[in-house]
Parts: C-alpha cells; sequence; structure tokens
C-alpha cells in the first residue's frame, strides 16, 4: 500500500498540496510558539551594571519573597524598609561602605525612568568624570554629558519637589540607565530609605556580619541589584502573560484547521475508496493507504514546519520587542539546547498526529461499509455528521453555552482575567465549526431564499449543489468561521471591557478636574500642595504605597493610597457598602469589600518602613478584583516613598462654589508649569488613564486576533483551492449542458459566496453566545454598558475573507476552462 500512496500522491497533486500546505502552516506556528515559550527557561545570564566594580553588595531581601508570585513594583517588607541603621553599623564594623540610595530624579525634559544616586557609589558603575568635577555642595549634580553641560543650571523634578541645581561635571552616558549623582547629603534627604550597602571589607566577614538580615551579592548575583533587573521582570511577565494566550488560541485554531482540511481531502475521494472496495481492497488496505499518505504527507510537511517555526519564533521574538512587550536583548536562536529541541520535536510529532488522526478519522467509516454501499455512499452526500462527530459538537456547544452562562451569572469576573477568558471565547467557535454539516441545509434555504423568484438557473444550481453537498460547503465554510467568528468575539470583547472600565472610572471621579503625569512617571507631593494653596481649590492627590497584613504566619501585600479624607469624599465617589467615609480619621482606613472585613474591626498592618499599626474599619466600598485598595489617612505620607517613588499617579480637583473659574484655572496651569504635571477635564483625565490601562491588554488580544487571521486567510485561499480543483467533473456537466464559461464563473463565484455568507452566518450566532454572557457579566461588574462592536475590523476581516473565497474559487475554474471538456469529463485531475 505504500506504492499505492506514492502513486497517490502523484496522481492527486492539488488535493495533497492543500494538506501539505496547511499542515506546514500549523507545525509552523505550533513550533514558533513553542520555542517562544520554552526560550523562557533559558534566558541568558544578565550582566550586572551599576556594581559591575564592586566586590559585595549587600541589599535586605526576604528569603521567602518569591517576587514572580506578586505584582510588578511590590517589594517585601525587608527590601521596603531598605538598610536599617543596624545593619549598616554592622557592615561598617568589617571595612569600608560606601552607601547608595535609588530614587525619582529627573531633567526637566528628560528621560521618564531617570533615578538619582549619591556620588560616591558611580565609580562602582563604571562611570567616570568626562569634564568638570564631583558635587561639592547640595545644590550641585553631575549628568551625563548628553543630558546637560558642565555650568549649566537646570531643574530637576524629585518626590521632594522641584528644584534648580548646577552641573558641576558630566559622566558618559551608560546604556543601563540615565542617572543624576548628587552629594551624599543631598541624596539622603531626597531619599531617606537605603537602597543597598558596597561593602569593600572581606567578603566572608561581611557575610558573617550580615547573616541572615540581607543577602550579600557578589558575581552574577550583582545583577539582582540592578534597576533594569525589576524592568526585564516586567517585560518578561507580559511575555509570559502574552505568549500562553497566543499559543492557546493560535495553536488550537492552527490544529484545527489541519484536521479538518486532512479530512476533507480524505472526503473527496470517496468514489476512489468505493471503487477500491469494489474491487476487493479489505478495510484494513483502505486505512493503511490513508495512512500511508498521511505519513508521507505528514513526515514532510511536519519537517518544514519545524524549520519555518524556528524562524517564525525569532520574527515573533522581534515583533514583541518592537511592541514593548518583551526586552530588547530577548532573542531566540537556533541551538542543540533542550529548550529549542523540545518545542520543535513536540511540533514535528504533532504535525505527524493531526495528520495521522484527520485522515483516519475521515476514512474510517469509507473503509468500513460493504463494497456496493461504498459506491451508493460516494455518489450521494449526506450532512458529514459522524456519531463522534455529533458527540464533540454536542460537547462543545454545552460547554460553550455552560461557560457563558457561569460567567454570567456565577463568576462574571472571570471577563477581567485575559488568559482564561480569551481561551473560553474559542469553545462556542469551534463548536458552531464541527456542528457545521447540521446547519449547511438551513443555512442555505434560508439565504437562498430570497433568489427563489429569479428567472435564471444559477441560483437554483447554486441552492441545490450546497444542499447535495453539506460536507464540501460546512469544509469550506470553516476557516471563514473561524476567522470571522473569533476576531469579531476577540476584538468586541477588548473594546466592551475598555469601554466598561472607562465609564467606571468616569463615574468614580467626582471631580471636574484633575493633574496628570506630563513625561513623569507621576506627580510630586509638592506640586499638590502649592495647588492646594490657591484659593477656591480642593485637591485629591493620592500617593501609592503597599500594606503587609499578616495572614496565617505569613505577609501579604496590599495597595494602599494615602489620601486626605477630606478631600477623598470630595473628589471621588467612592461606592460605600458599608460604614461611611466621614469616618475616616488618622487611625482608620477605608478597604475595599472583597477583603470581606466589618466596620468596626482592627485591621493590623505593617507599613513598609516597618510601623506597626492597628487601623479601625471606617468603611468598605465596592470594587472590581485587581482594583481593590486600601484608603489610608494622610500621617502616612512619609512611608509611600519607601513602598513606591513617593509619587502621585493622578490628582483630583474641584472648584468650590463662586470661585472665578476662568482665574482659578489659569493660576492651576501656572502653578505647575514645569513641574511634570498637566492640568486637564475629568474626561480628559479618563482618556488618557485608558489609553494607558489597557495598552497590554489590547496589545494581547490584537496580536492573538492578527495571527489568526492570517493563518485563516491562508487556509480559506487553500481550502477553496482544493475544492474547486476537484470539482473538474461538475465544471464539465455544465460545459456538456450548454453553460458559456462566464455562466460557469458566475455559478462557481455565487457558490463561493454563499459558502461565505454561512461561514459568516455561523460566526455571528457563535459571536452572539460569547457577548451575551460578557454582556451580563459587565452589568454585574460595571453596571449598565454597552457591547462596542469593532464594525470597521470585522467588516474588513469579512470582506478580505470572501474575496479569498472568490479568488480560490475563480482560479482553478479558469485553469480549468482552459482544457478542453471532453478531457474534463474523463479526468479527475
Amino acid at each position: 500500500m505504500i506504492r499505492v500512496a506514492f502513486q497517490t500522491l502523484r496522481a492527486r497533486w492539488v488535493s495533497f498540496l492543500g494538506t501539505l500546505v496547511a499542515l506546514v502552516l500549523g507545525v509552523a506556528q505550533v513550533a514558533a510558539m513553542g520555542v517562544l515559550l520554552m526560550t523562557m527557561f533559558n534566558l541568558p545570564d544578565r550582566p550586572a551594571e551599576r556594581f559591575a566594580q564592586a566586590l559585595a553588595v549587600v541589599q535586605p531581601s526576604d528569603p521567602t519573597w518569591n517576587s514572580a508570585r506578586h505584582d510588578l513594583g511590590i517589594r517585601s517588607l525587608s527590601e521596603a524598609r531598605g538598610v536599617s541603621p543596624e545593619l549598616r553599623q554592622k557592615v561598617a564594623a568589617t571595612g569600608e561602605t560606601v552607601v547608595d540610595r535609588a530614587f525619582y530624579a529627573q531633567l526637566e525634559g528628560g528621560p521618564k525612568d531617570q533615578v538619582g544616586h549619591p556620588w560616591p557609589v558611580a565609580r562602582f558603575g563604571g562611570y567616570a568624570l568626562k569634564d568638570g568635577r564631583q558635587p561639592s555642595s547640595d545644590k550641585e549634580i553631575v549628568v551625563a554629558s548628553d543630558q546637560a553641560r558642565t555650568g549649566d543650571r537646570v531643574t530637576v523634578l524629585t518626590a521632594a519637589g522641584v528644584a534648580r541645581y548646577t552641573v558641576s561635571g558630566t559622566v558618559s552616558p551608560v546604556a543601563w540607565e540615565d542617572a543624576v549623582f548628587f552629594t551624599d547629603a543631598e541624596a539622603a534627604r531626597l531619599s531617606p530609605r537605603i537602597e543597598a550597602l558596597v561593602a569593600l571589607g572581606p567578603t566572608d566577614k561581611v557575610r558573617e556580619a550580615v547573616g541572615k538580615d540581607a543577602e550579600v551579592l557578589t558575581k552574577q548575583d550583582r545583577h539582582k541589584a540592578d534597576a533594569s533587573e525589576e524592568r526585564d521582570r516586567e517585560t518578561l511577565d507580559n511575555t509570559i502573560t502574552l505568549v500562553p494566550v497566543m499559543a492557546g488560541v493560535a495553536g488550537t485554531t492552527a490544529i484545527f484547521v489541519v484536521a479538518s482540511t486532512f479530512a476533507f481531502a480524505v472526503i473527496q475521494r470517496r468514489r476512489e475508496i468505493a471503487l477500491l472496495r469494489a474491487v476487493g481492497a479489505t478495510p484494513r488496505q483502505v486505512r493503511k493507504m490513508v495512512r500511508s499518505e498521511a505519513l508521507l504527507v505528514g513526515v514532510l510537511a511536519s519537517a518544514v514546519g519545524t524549520a519555518l517555526g524556528l524562524l517564525g519564533a525569532r520574527l515573533l521574538a522581534d515583533m514583541l520587542i518592537e511592541m514593548g512587550i518583551s526586552p530588547p536583548w530577548f532573542e531566540v536562536e537556533p541551538s542543540l539546547h533542550w529548550t529549542v529541541l523540545a518545542p520543535l520535536a513536540g511540533a514535528f510529532l504533532l504535525g505527524l498526529l493531526v495528520a495521522l488522526g484527520g485522515a483516519v478519522a475521515a476514512a474510517r467509516r469509507a473503509g468500513n461499509i460493504p463494497p456496493v454501499e461504498a459506491l451508493r455512499e460516494a455518489a450521494v452526500d449526506d450532512t458529514g455528521m459522524t456519531p463522534s462527530r455529533r458527540l464533540l459538537g454536542a460537547a462543545g456547544l454545552i460547554c460553550g453555552v455552560g461557560w457563558t452562562a457561569w460567567i454570567a451569572v456565577g463568576d462574571p469576573g472571570n471577563v477581567l482575567s485575559p488568559n482564561t477568558y480569551v481561551v473560553s471565547l474559542m469553545i462556542p467557535v469551534l463548536a458552531a465549526a464541527v456542528l457545521a454539516p447540521l446547519a449547511v441545509g438551513p443555512l442555505t434555504k434560508l439565504l437562498m431564499w430570497p433568489f427563489n423568484r429569479f428567472s435564471g438557473p444559477t441560483a437554483m444550481l447554486v441552492r441545490e449543489s450546497a444542499l447535495t453537498s453539506r460536507r464540501r460547503v460546512a469544509a469550506t465554510a470553516a476557516p471563514i468561521l473561524l476567522t470571522v467568528g473569533l476576531t469579531f468575539s476577540l476584538i468586541a470583547a477588548t473594546d466592551s471591557l475598555s469601554a466598561a472600565r472607562d465609564n467606571g472610572l468616569h463615574n468614580q471621579v467626582r471631580s471636574e478636574y484633575a493633574l496628570a503625569p506630563d513625561g513623569t512617571p507621576g506627580i510630586s507631593p509638592q506640586v499638590t500642595d502649592r495647588v492646594s494653596h490657591i484659593n477656591g481649590v480642593q485637591i485629591a492627590a493620592p500617593l501609592l504605597t503597599t500594606i503587609y497584613t499578616p495572614d496565617e504566619g505569613r505577609l501579604e501585600e496590599n495597595d494602599g493610597l494615602v489620601v486626605d479624607p477630606a478631600a477623598l469624599k470630595r473628589t471621588m465617589e467612592l461606592q460605600v457598602v458599608d460604614g461611611s467615609l466621614d469616618d475616616l480619621d488618622d487611625n482608620s482606613t477605608i478597604v475595599a469589600d472583597l477583603w470581606g472585613m466589618h466596620v468596626g474591626s482592627t485591621l493590623q498592618v505593617l507599613m513598609a518602613d516597618g510601623q506597626k499599626v492597628n487601623l479601625r474599619i471606617a468603611a468598605t466600598y465596592k470594587a472590581l478584583p485587581g482594583e481593590d485598595v486600601a484608603y489610608l489617612p494622610q500621617r502616612f505620607s512619609k512611608t509611600a516613598a519607601y513602598a513606591r517613588d513617593g509619587l502621585a499617579r493622578r490628582a483630583y480637583i474641584s472648584l468650590e462654589p463662586g470661585t472665578d473659574r476662568a482665574a482659578t484655572i489659569a493660576a492651576i496651569r501656572e502653578a505647575v508649569d514645569g513641574t511634570g504635571a498637566s492640568f486637564m477635564t475629568r474626561d480628559q483625565l479618563v482618556a488618557s488613564e485608558s489609553v494607558y490601562a489597557r495598552h497590554l491588554t489590547e496589545v494581547r488580544q490584537r496580536s492573538t486576533a492578527l495571527i489568526i487571521v492570517l493563518f485563516c486567510f491562508i487556509a480559506i485561499l487553500n481550502t477553496l483551492l482544493m475544492a474547486t480543483a476537484d470539482r473538474r467533473r461538475d465544471l464539465a456537466v455544465l460545459r456538456m449542458a450548454g453553460a458559456t464559461p462566464k455562466q460557469v464563473v458566475r455559478f462557481f463565484v455565487a457558490e463561493s459566496l454563499l459558502v461565505a455568507a454561512i461561514g459568516l452566518a455561523l460566526a455571528l450566532v457563535a459571536t452572539a453566545v460569547n457577548l451575551s454572557g460578557l454582556w451580563a457579566a459587565q452589568l454585574q461588574l460595571f453596571g449598565m454598558t454597552p457591547i462596542v462592536v469593532p464594525y470597521a475590523v470585522v467588516i474588513g476581516v469579512t470582506v478580505m475573507s470572501t474575496l479569498l473565497a472568490v479568488v480560490g474559487t475563480v482560479l482553478p475554474v479558469g485553469a480549468a476552462l482552459r482544457a478542453r471538456t471532453v478531457r474534463l469529463v474523463g479526468t479527475r485531475e
């Protein structure tokens, strides 16, 4: 049967070329995603930067703290406190030490991530004066030569305020940071927290002195003290969040399309299989022949696909870097390492399994029926719904509807988890694709009903052709269904959730105006204090911090916002569940209802600077998962910089009744000019916040949708080319019956448009199931919010899918029309 398989491949090269292309692309996609995922386990060692020339660095750490399990920017309590006076004395007893502090310090108009350090620590990062001298007074600084020149008077923005400094010298720029160096005393004033100590004494004595109070970093471990360690973790976390979602959705789509293509290729050969059965071939021989064909195609396509997958992984990594998702040094390199070989081997084996599974499953029924029945089976099409396919489709339908109902009623918060929700959107779409043969008949009658009164034969022929070839129509409509359904569901869900969040933020902010960072990471408390002294202005500028709460022997961290209680009530519209905002004082807090605490109970809290306090719960408010914070009294403002940078992410401004609006607004603009803050309306704030908040989510969903669309576009063209090329006999019969070439082309184009319409109709049904659950979930989470339909994207994808379907039909028809009619009747290829 191997010889027969070779001969079949040569004779039916058009059909097998289609399956080959589908499998190559499917394996390449799976291999690329796999290599990209596994590369995360073989990241290169990052060199030490800021302390490259230090012998040892002492940095507070918590050995039980796993940063991967915590939100980005969250420090352990030990790291937040920094180096304690006691630890500093212990290290100093072993020899000379140099104090390092790291804090927000940005030249006006300078890079957003600029950082301040004391000058004595500069030498350990390879900094050397290019010109000028080191700072000798608290009003002098040293900066990189590309930021300013020696002797310049510059404005520096810090959490302590805005001040003017003289550039006493410059250093050559480095790639890993943009630093501003101050005197030791000025750095201590701007940042009381000590980041780390450079220990110049014997390392063994330093380790003995430190004990378990901190970590002594040497050699490669010194990179842990670099700021780029945190930035790298952020971008890698973004990559880890994005790639599995892309791999899950795109990989499942690829496997489904490839399996469907192989099954369709076997369905096209029912007559041949029937003839083989009629001349004495046993079911086992038929299945062996099909397996041999699939094995030959699978080996070739999987080999090519894995090679393309490695190239695709590199291209995908470059794309993620360009989008700012992955760090610039994230690369995929060909190697013999297991992280490269394992996903390539897995993709190769998966390609073989899909090829064999798709071919064998479709051939089993044709191979197991009696010879006489085989001929009748080949001549008359049915729904193509085998018991196993009915079972799979029913299971998918039940799971899709059940999951949608669960999201709508049981756990609406699932829609806020991209990794879970995006994958769940696939279930109704794939279920619709599996059950498509059952829907072909009713949809064909419905869609062709308006054309029943046409006098020409084209409409009747198209209708009857579809009704008698439901397997073929379902197989060719499936890629269109997947393309439109998944794209519509993904992008509509993304846009709808973003709009709902924007609406929620708009309703939460009571103030008319706001301040937002302008080219800076935040707003200095000094700036908001300056604005608060303007007559008629009420301002609230919450400072982000971290609080630590004991929980069963370990510490749990939560976000906190330090805010003036009176200003909070005037500017924010919190949905209070219990208690009152009026009860917030210096010894109380307001927490989200998700925390499960009751008004009047006591919350034990460790602040970032190590303070232990007991706070009374003054009120609870309704919050979404991920947006639950504790509002803290103003007395904790000094501790905010220990946990974060001490800057407000936004400030809310209200004007008192009777205030001269124009004059007050002008005064506010003047007060914030040159401070890195921008005055805007509430609507402008919501718009800017939404752009920032939705960036990663939109990149994730739209990147996934783009990969799906590109793959499915190729699948549409590929499947239609296979289907139309196999219908030369139908084309010949039309020509022999007197149809002109123009009429033949018109018939096939009309049929391809019907196929596209069926795929679109099924996609809309599947999308409706997805969006109904989303709407119900949003209703519970955000109140009455609309479903945002991306009309332009959906229409564009639909039009492109339809055009590809038409092209995939016209090309083989045009080629066949150039052949002689008699030959068309007598040949299959």
